[in-house]
């Protein structure tokens, strides 16, 4: 079987489609008969490949996509996969504007006008989805953990693995001198050329979060907010050890609790309170445990 070819966020002429060697996501009404619907898209497949439809507003271009999509499309079961579903959420932002650029600077402003309304308590009322649409991976889950993460940096340089969009590197950048870190090339791009247009300014780099081609102590702080439960447990024992070596002052790390590890977003292990002072006490470090919309390990150098 021919594998896929890595997501492309930027293709050009998109002009509210996108299509992949997986999916094709279409900005449209119109759907061919037999397509199965819920309550905010359309979808069909023809043969490995599945046809997504919508018809969403600009308002609703943001990152409370994930939890529409994980809650209609992947909990039901219609669909499966993490790669599938990175595919579809690409191809909805893209698709809900004519040039990709445009859409995925839409869709980082309005993700970061609701963190920062949800942080400060004053979400616009047209902005808030349908309480049903408040399931994990939504922004509403998300930006307590952004701003519990936040309040334990102290001030200076942050370096954050896993960035993925870059959502919390982009909130904390008014406050922090930040690098975005991710494994995924294509999704560091973007972030570095959208970052300009909404007027913050942070570094990015492409590397796996156990091998950073940094010296050691090069940030005061170094944090990774829900990325250990998308890694093996050796991956992420090796994570730990390369973030005390780049840290000159504390780690950061925050994970979900969960009963069973979220397929549709990539995870392949739990966490509990025991397992995070398990990795505390091997650290060889001070640190503190506790929770706070999941779970959390603090450390600092001694």
């Amino acid at each position: 079987m021919t594998l896929a070819a890595p997501i492309d966020p930027l293709p050009a002429g998109a002009r509210g489609v996108y299509a992949d060697d997986l999916v094709e996501v279409v900005r449209t009404r119109e759907v061919p008969p037999g397509a199965v619907r819920t309550v905010s898209f359309a979808f069909w497949t023809d043969h490995d490949r599945v046809h997504l439809a919508h018809d969403l507003p600009p308002a609703r271009i943001d990152n409370d996509l994930a939890g529409l999509v994980a809650a209609e499309l992947f909990a039901p079961g219609w669909l499966e996969g993490s790669e599938l579903f990175e595919r579809l959420m690409t191809g909805l932002v893209v698709s809900s504007a004519d040039d990709a650029l445009t859409a995925w600077t839409l869709f980082y402003r309005n993700t970061l006008d609701r963190l920062a309304g949800l942080t400060h308590g004053s979400v616009p009322r047209a902005a808030v989805p349908p309480a049903s649409d408040l399931v994990e991976g939504s922004l509403a889950g998300y930006a307590p953990v952004y701003a519990h993460a936040a309040g334990l940096i102290e001030p200076g340089s942050v370096l954050e693995l896993g960035s993925c969009f870059g959502f919390f590197s982009l909130f904390a950048a008014d406050r922090f001198d930040v690098t975005a870190s991710d494994l995924s090339a294509n999704t560091v791009r973007l972030l570095a050329r959208v970052a300009p247009l909404l007027g913050r300014t942070i570094d990015t780099v492409i590397c796996d979060a156990a091998r950073v081609p940094r010296p050691s102590r090069s940030y005061d702080t170094v944090v990774a907010l829900h990325l250990l439960e998308h890694l093996p447990v050796e991956h992420g024992v090796a994570v730990l050890r390369e973030m005390q070596r780049l840290a000159r002052r504390r780690v950061v790390v925050a994970v979900p609790f969960e009963d069973e590890p979220t397929a549709a977003y990539g995870h392949v292990r739990v966490f509990t309170s025991r397992t995070l002072v398990e990795m505390a006490d091997a650290s060889g470090w001070w640190w503190t445990v506790h929770e706070h919309h999941g779970g959390w390990l603090v450390l600092d150098r001694p």
